[in-house]
């Protein structure tokens, strides 16, 4: 974060709340004119602080409210088994997020699913037949209480 000013993380601050705002709208409210508001949300996205400009959907409406946390042991770990454990994750549309973790579990995974009983099918026929997958907990969401889809800068 060196090479960022207050006005940089200003621009961050207020794409994160509303990414669909214009250069003109990000500008007046940074008090800089839309040339050098664009040229500084360009380097940011090439440095890498902007990742991507995403739409936050409401996974009730779409049918797949039903949020379930699911942290997987493998049977081994190595480097090859944990690669191919990723390419595998990166390929199922249900799993919305993986983080590798420290502790019991290896990998933590986010699903969406309709129901329980989509979520039964999904662990029997795609997560179940994964050859290096150890053990499966499972922990559903009752209430979401808090999700900012950001982070605090």
């Amino acid at each position: 974060m060196e090479t960022l000013d207050r006005t940089d993380l200003e621009i961050l601050r207020i794409l994160q709340g509303n990414a669909r705002l214009t250069t003109k709208e990000i500008a007046s409210r940074v008090h800089l004119s839309t040339t050098p508001v664009f040229e500084r949300m360009r380097r940011l996205e090439k440095e890498g602080y902007i990742k991507k400009y995403i739409a936050v959907l409401d996974a009730g409406k779409l049918n797949r409210g039903f949020t379930v946390y699911c942290c997987v042991k493998l049977a081994r770990l190595n480097k090859e088994i944990a690669a191919n454990f990723c390419r595998i994750v990166q390929d199922i549309p249900e799993v919305t997020e993986c983080s590798n973790i420290s502790g019991e579990y290896d990998y933590i995974l986010k699903i969406n699913a309709p129901d329980m009983r989509y979520y039964q099918e999904f662990i029997l026929n795609v997560l179940g037949v994964i050859d290096s997958l150890g053990s499966i907990t499972s922990m559903f969401v009752m209430d979401e209480i808090k999700n900012n889809y950001g982070i605090h800068i």
